[in-house]
Parts: C-alpha cells; sequence; structure tokens
C-alpha cells in the first residue's frame, strides 16, 4: 500500500515539477511583450497558478490510469498529452514560433478530449479531472489562434 502514495508522488513531481522547469525556462520575454494580443488575453500572473491547479489535476489523473494499467492505451494517450503540454511552452516562448505553436496545442487539445472520451467508462474521475484541463487548452489555442491573426 505504501507504493501508491509514492507513485503518486512520483506523478506529482514529474508534472509539477516539470511544468515549473519549463514554465522557467520558456518566461514571456520582450518579443511577447512586444506582439498583439486580443482583448481577452488574460494578466501574466494568471498563468502560473492555473497551470499549477492543471497540473496537480493532470498527475493525479495519470496516478490513477498508471494504478490500472501502467502499460495500456489511456496511460499512451496520457503521455502524448505530456509530451505536448511539456512542447508548446518551448516552441512559442523559446523558439518564437507562433505557427507551430498553434499546431502544438491544437494537437494537444485533441489528445486531451480523446483521453476524456477514452477514460470515460473505465475510471470516470479520471475523466473528469481533465475537464477543466480541457476548458484552459481551448482557451489557450484560441488565444494561440488569435496571436497569431493579430501579428
Amino acid at each position: 500500500m505504501i507504493r501508491r502514495p509514492l507513485v503518486l508522488l512520483g506523478f506529482m513531481v514529474l508534472v509539477v515539477g516539470g511544468g515549473l522547469v519549463i514554465g522557467l525556462l520558456n518566461t514571456p520575454g520582450p518579443w511577447y511583450q512586444a506582439l498583439q494580443k486580443p482583448w481577452f488575453n488574460p494578466p501574466n500572473w494568471l498563468f502560473g497558478p492555473a497551470w499549477t491547479f492543471l497540473y496537480v489535476l493532470i498527475a493525479i489523473a495519470g496516478w490513477r490510469v498508471w494504478l490500472r494499467e501502467p502499460r495500456g492505451r489511456l496511460m499512451s494517450i496520457w503521455w502524448l498529452q505530456l509530451v505536448l503540454n511539456f512542447l508548446w511552452s518551448p516552441v512559442f516562448f523559446g523558439l518564437e514560433l507562433i505557427g507551430p505553436a498553434l499546431i502544438v496545442v491544437a494537437a494537444l487539445l485533441v489528445t486531451v478530449l480523446v483521453f476524456i472520451a477514452a477514460s470515460w467508462k473505465p475510471d470516470r474521475l479520471a475523466a473528469l479531472l481533465f475537464v477543466p484541463y480541457a476548458a484552459w487548452v481551448a482557451f489557450a489555442t484560441l488565444l494561440n489562434a488569435s496571436i497569431s491573426l493579430l501579428n
């Protein structure tokens, strides 16, 4: 039984810690500040708390799926969304590539929605944990697309 909390801790370190490191290495700089942004662009301070909350939900969902089937289809989908999630900031902020970042975030949205659909029956809680994530990634996709159109 001690293994379960340790695995959850590992998921938290991986997801929250990984997100923090990627965020710190890819901060919005002068390039981002100079971009035209849509009227609905949230203040920069909101992104850190929002992503931290979402990363906790993502970690718990991954942990739940891993406990059931560590090498199954759902876990593969979960890993894919994490890779796409961690890829977006380096593409957008690091490489300053708005269009390719839009492709990454759109693929992330599709992957998150596929995870929700695929996990709905076997683990409804894991699916529900991804619903706020899906909403935020849908918003991020709209925001990225708007920045792309404005610049």
